[in-house]
């Protein structure tokens, strides 16, 4: 019944998404397994994509081929360009999405794609032959073969949900947890352990006096996700700001005592920058409110997501609190907030390509590396998917350096750190962040793709080489162009910036802080026709690039001066045991990890630099 397939897909979430697509597009023959057909994509928490270094990763995403961006665009309900008030490295995107188009936009992607079939049923079992993995076995008994599996399982994996005293199986509200997996990884000798998450109740909108919350709207000329032309919505839905107070407080601590994360029935390690709402008012007793950002579900829906109200308290408790918060008095309940714990793998057993120490062509994605998040599940399930392509094709893995993308700052903390809780990922965790910025991602990933023989990039190549020519023509305009205090000055003293004593170029006037290509093009008339046929993305680009060229030279140098210890390899048969020299914790996590090199073997939790040294002076360094 089914013929041989080059990569099995096991999970239609966001990553086994992202990884069918990936494999799908390097020509290999894609199945996809997934419990249920109608929630493929399915948003499973918050109707929205990106956020703080969330936002640079869908951009990564996209940069690399990967869908997430256009299907966010395709679907969004609103669309912001969060930090404006910092710096152009900090700015991140952030879209509402409705929930019912994004999974349906997904699935239509999918299923045009030629080389992608599709399966529903669990798999119970994986296929292991000669050490490598070689297909699965699902509940209805059949055996599905392939060269690769990639796992995505996200929270399915003996997942229990947890409502006040209340707990049962399950992965997600109203489908059942998979069993038999997690054993079958640990009797091939992998570690597991358990993680918690949660989701906040869904509410009828209707019921929600408006009036009374702060508006919320969307960017009055929004940008986009993709680096594509893709459609600007007409309109947008509005969001809204709430607030507890003293008062929902004293309600949900009447609950304590039949909360399952007080009560210790869960043992999973929550998300911390994600806490639940009666965690939150444990930690921070002393403060008297929180904010809530009440968020639409979709165009045709009165349904209304809560952010930052994430509860698994006995449902009457959530209610009762609900209804204490200002203009929530009438409010109505579609379903209560819950916590789910699940089994995950410490990351620590992959490789750099998200391919498993242990099985050989077996890759994992997603919550199952211990992940949390949409977006840092989907760029795993697209990495993972170009690698099996090309671990198939016998070829170099797809690694991306902490230096090239968010991505790789991610996947190299995984690996080399692993996780003891829901990895979210920050900007504060790129050390190169000036250069990861969310407006130059395809100038840095789009030829990457290309060299994994992705079909169908020509169009995304010839988009980059337009904005590289863009961006040579504004530096070539600013730099021919000088003005005088006469013509500069007022504009200069309207910003509060120095007024200049001499006729100057305009490329060194827009390096200051705060001026502006667009108020420049304004002041110097002539300079304006000449960028007139630019589009503007690709000007605020080359802007944003002006601005931060010496900053990003000087994160270029030192990227470059760690990247050499990336070129000295490492064996993985390398005996680190029988270097008395190094610390007995280096010796242990070097031999477990068995780092590619130096430079991997530097970024392992535990490791020293004396213990580099060690290695450096053994090899002869």
């Amino acid at each position: 019944m089914f013929s041989d397939y080059d990569v099995i897909v096991v999970g239609a979430g966001h990553a086994g998404c992202e990884a069918a697509l990936a494999a799908a597009n390097r020509s290999c023959r894609v199945m996809l397994v997934t419990m249920n057909m109608q929630t493929i994509a399915q948003m499973s928490c918050n109707p929205a994509m990106g956020g703080v270094a969330k936002g640079q990763i869908v951009r990564e995403i996209d940069a690399l081929g990967g869908a997430s961006g256009i299907v966010t665009d395709e679907t969004r309900v609103q669309f912001r360009m969060l930090n404006r008030s910092k710096g152009p490295a900090m700015w991140s995107p952030r879209a509402q999405s409705d929930r019912n188009l994004f999974a349906r936009r997904w699935r239509t992607l999918l299923e045009a794609h030629p080389g992608i079939d599709f399966w529903q049923d669990t798999v119970r079992e994986l296929i292991v032959e000669g050490g490598a993995a070689r297909g699965v076995i699902t509940t209805m008994g059949h055996r599905i073969t392939g060269r690769a599996v990639i796992l995505t399982n996200g929270t399915f994996l003996n997942g229990v949900i947890h409502i006040g005293e209340k707990q049962y199986g399950g992965g997600r509200a109203g489908e059942r947890a998979v069993t038999g997996l997690t054993e079958q990884l640990q009797s091939l000798g992998f570690e597991s352990g358990r993680m918690k998450t949660g989701t906040p109740p869904r509410l009828d909108g209707r019921s929600i006096d408006y009036s009374r919350l702060e508006i919320q709207p969307g960017d009055q000329n929004p940008s986009r996700f993709s680096f594509l032309p893709t459609r600007v919505p007409e309109k947008q839905l509005c969001c809204h700001i709430a607030y507890t107070r003293p008062g929902v407080h004293e309600v949900l601590r009447t609950g304590f005592a039949r909360s399952p994360m007080f009560s210790g029935r869960i043992t999973g390690v929550g998300p911390r920058y994600c806490p639940s709402i009666e965690d939150k008012i444990d930690r921070f007793a002393d403060r008297d409110r929180h904010q809530l950002f009440v968020e639409p579900e979709g165009w045709d829906t009165c349904e209304v997501y809560l952010n930052g109200f994430s509860s698994s308290l006995p449902e009457e408790v959530q209610f009762s609190a609900l209804r204490r918060i200002e203009g929530f008095e009438n409010v109505r309940m579609f379903r209560p907030g819950y916590a789910i714990e699940y089994d995950y793998f410490p990351p620590t057993q992959l490789m750099l390509s998200l391919e498993t120490r242990l099985v050989a062509n077996l890759f994992f994605a997603g919550q199952i590396n211990g992940t949390t998040g949409y977006e840092e599940a989907a760029c795993q399930g697209l990495v993972a998917g170009i690698n099996a392509a090309l671990k198939l094709r016998d070829e170099q893995p797809f690694v991306l350096s902490r230096s090239e993308a968010y991505i790789g700052v991610l996947i190299d903390d995984l690996v080399n750190k692993g996780t003891e809780e829901p990895y979210r990922m920050f900007t504060s965790r790129a050390e190169f962040r000036i250069m990861l910025r969310q407006d130059n991602a395809d100038l840095r990933l789009t030829p990457r793709a290309a060299a994994t023989s992705m079909q169908s990039l020509g169009p995304r190549l010839e988009r980059v080489q337009q904005k590289l020519e863009a961006h040579q023509t504004v530096l070539r305009v600013l730099q021919s162009s000088s003005v005088t205090p006469d013509q500069i000055n007022p504009y200069l003293s309207s910003i509060g910036s120095a007024p200049l004593e001499s006729r100057t170029r305009l490329l060194h006037i827009l390096t200051r802080p705060n001026v502006q290509l667009s108020a420049l093009r304004l002041v110097v008339p002539e300079i304006d026709a000449s960028l007139a046929p630019i589009d503007p993305e690709f000007a605020e680009s080359a802007e944003i690039q002006i601005k931060y060229e010496g900053y990003a030279r000087k994160e270029q140098e030192m990227a470059e001066k760690l990247l050499r210890l990336e070129h000295i390899k490492l064996h993985p048969d390398f005996d680190y045991h029988a270097l008395n020299a190094l610390s007995m914790e280096a010796r242990t996590k070097l031999s477990r990890v068995k780092p590619a090199s130096i430079g991997q073997a530097s970024r392992i939790s535990g490791v020293s630099p004396s213990d580099i040294s060690i290695l450096l002076v053994f090899l002869g360094r």
